[in-house]
């Protein structure tokens, strides 16, 4: 009898570990991979068991009559089809429950849209090359992605909101098109704001980071950090909103959050929230040399 309880209470406070992590944080990571050929392979990142969401980053140069092009650092060439070889690693993502998305943009791509019918066809092609439809070139393979994520942080304003159209209007009832952002934490975001005014983005990472005006500084106010969250998570119609943060110190100028402040002052704030949905992290790079994620999920 005595043998029993301890295994009962044991397995008691195992399920309600697993509660606390799901509900919180583990299942709200998300993770940018593919700017760095030393993160490890996509399936092993999968595989890791720390992310819920991964993001492919970045289909770099497309709009404007330009040729689109994909750029995965060291991980393949995109200039030889040699990308094509990540469909089975998108598959065995995918099989374990865990969304790929395309995020289009970056911090120093070659992207522009000049018109809302340069808007359409870049949704004709994403559509096409990366997600449900058909091309004989497809970057990937013939994995289809789940979404795609605007990191527009350069290039013009205009007609983002016209692609966000356009692409959600390839959803159907049985197949999905997330759309997700990475706008900069102060609001409202010079890029996408216009994007995400339509409503229909699954998910938002604000960047909260290399932003001083609304990032926590460990021991400092938690105020910026929290109006500008308030901000976001007041204006803008989408499912769920993520802390975006550097992994590392390294991954950023500014913003990096010790795991234990994160966990103990931070997420309290703003997990309150019916919006929150977790953190998002750059990168798997930095995640994989800092251990950020699992300093996360160790201190819940």
């Amino acid at each position: 009898m005595t043998l029993k309880w301890r295994f009962s209470r044991a397995f008691f406070f195992s399920l309600v570990l697993i509660v606390l992590v799901i509900g919180t944080d583990a299942s709200g990571i998300a993770i940018y991979w593919g700017q760095n050929g030393n993160e490890g392979t996509l399936a092993d990142t999968c595989s890791s068991g720390l992310y819920k969401y991964v993001i492919l980053a970045f289909l770099v140069t497309f709009g404007n009559g330009q040729t689109p092009m994909i750029n995965l650092a060291g991980h393949c060439d995109p200039y030889s089809n040699g990308c094509t070889g990540l469909s089975s690693d998108i598959k065995s993502c995918q099989a374990l429950g865990i969304p790929v998305i395309l995020s289009i943009g970056g911090a120093s791509g070659s992207y522009y849209l000049d018109s809302p019918e340069d808007a359409q066809s870049v949704s004709i092609y994403l559509w096409n090359n990366f997600l449900g439809g058909q091309s004989s070139s497809r970057p990937l393979g013939d994995a289809v992605l789940d979404g795609i994520d605007f990191d527009i942080e350069g290039g013009t304003t205009q007609y983002w909101d016209v692609l966000a159209r356009y692409l959600a209007a390839y959803s159907t009832d049985s197949q999905k098109v997330y759309l997700t952002a990475a706008p900069q934490c102060p609001f409202p975001d010079a890029y996408v704001g216009q994007a995400l005014n339509t409503g229909l983005f699954d998910y938002v990472w604000v960047q909260f980071y290399n932003n001083p005006p609304c990032e926590y500084t460990s021991g400092g106010s938690l105020s910026n950090l929290v109006n500008s969250w308030n901000q976001w998570t007041t204006n803008i119609t989408a499912d769920k909103f993520f802390l975006g943060l550097p992994a590392s110190p390294e991954a950023a100028g500014s913003g990096y959050i010790d795991a234990n402040d994160l966990t103990s002052t931070v997420l309290p704030a703003i997990n309150g929230s019916p919006k929150y949905g977790g953190v998002m992290l750059w990168s798997r790079y930095y995640d994989l040399q800092s251990g950020y994620s699992q300093s996360i999920l160790s201190s819940v």
